[in-house]
């Protein structure tokens, strides 16, 4: 079932819509392919990228048709994007897989609580 083209294709496309609405299709990506499938770390990565590229791209179109995206106001973060990219490259190769799984799962389980316990401020 797993393995089915039209069963991934379905996966593919609800992880797309997510992503679309900004709800982080891509880092439910990372969790199917590793914890369903029991893909390798590293693999997942590199499948979770090329899947953020055409998702991100597509999103920014729609945005930026919208009116909603400004590229001046997006020019200091992407630069901040792709240092960080860079270095989060650098420090990864440098960790050991099981650290690195660590740092992730950490980083997941904070992210929920935030989202459990946020409450949008009050504009005065």
């Amino acid at each position: 079932m797993l393995e089915n083209f039209w069963f991934a294709i379905g996966i593919g496309a609800a992880l797309g819509f997510l992503s679309g609405l900004g709800v982080g299709g891509g880092s439910l990506l990372l969790l199917w392919l590793t914890l369903v499938l029991g893909m390798d770390q590293s693999q997942a990565r590199l499948i979770n990228l090329m899947f953020f590229l055409p998702c991100a791209t597509i999103a920014c179109l729609f945005r930026w048709k919208q009116g909603t995206l400004k590229p001046k106001s997006v020019l200091v973060p992407i630069a901040a994007g792709l240092l960080g990219a860079f270095l989060g490259n650098l420090l990864g190769q440098q960790l050991d897989l099981k650290i690195l799984k660590k740092i992730f799962g950490i980083f997941f389980i904070v992210c929920g609580i935030r989202e459990l316990c946020y409450r949008p401020r009050k504009l005065r």
